[in-house]
C-alpha cells in the first residue's frame, strides 16, 4: 500500500502508519519537495501511489482528469501528525477497500472529514 504524503502534512507520518501502509512516502523523501501539485500527480500517477492531502487542489484534480492516481483528502483543517495517523489507521480499512476493491476501481477520491 503506497501512499504519498503531500508537504502539507510532516515528514514524520511515515514512521507512524509504516506497518499498516508499507512502501509510503513523503513527498521529501522523493525530491519532490516545493513541487506543483501537477508534478506530484504525474509521479503518483506513474509510480502507483495514492495521494494524501489536506489540499482540496488535489480533489478537483481527480474529478477532472480521474484516476490514477486515487486521493485522500482529508477535510480536517490541519492536525497534528499523531492526529492525522489515529484517522488513517482508524480508517485503516476503509482505505484499503478504497485502495484495492474492484468496486472502487472508478473512485478518485477518498474523504475523511
Amino acid at each position: 500500500m503506497k501512499l504519498l504524503f503531500d508537504q502539507n502534512i510532516s515528514f514524520r507520518i511515515i514512521r507512524k502508519i509504516i506497518a499498516e501502509f508499507p512502501d509510503s512516502k513523503h513527498v521529501s523523501d522523493i525530491g519532490l519537495s516545493g513541487a506543483d501539485d501537477t508534478e506530484i500527480w504525474q509521479f503518483a500517477r506513474k509510480e502507483g501511489f495514492v495521494i494524501v492531502t489536506f489540499d482540496s487542489d488535489y480533489y478537483d484534480m481527480a474529478l477532472i482528469q480521474g484516476c490514477p492516481p486515487k486521493v485522500i483528502w482529508l477535510r480536517t483543517g490541519n492536525l497534528t501528525t499523531h492526529r492525522v495517523a489515529e484517522l488513517l489507521l482508524l480508517n485503516c480499512n476503509a482505505i484499503k477497500d478504497f485502495i484495492l476493491s474492484p468496486e472502487s476501481d472508478d473512485k478518485a477520491c477518498f474523504e475523511i472529514e
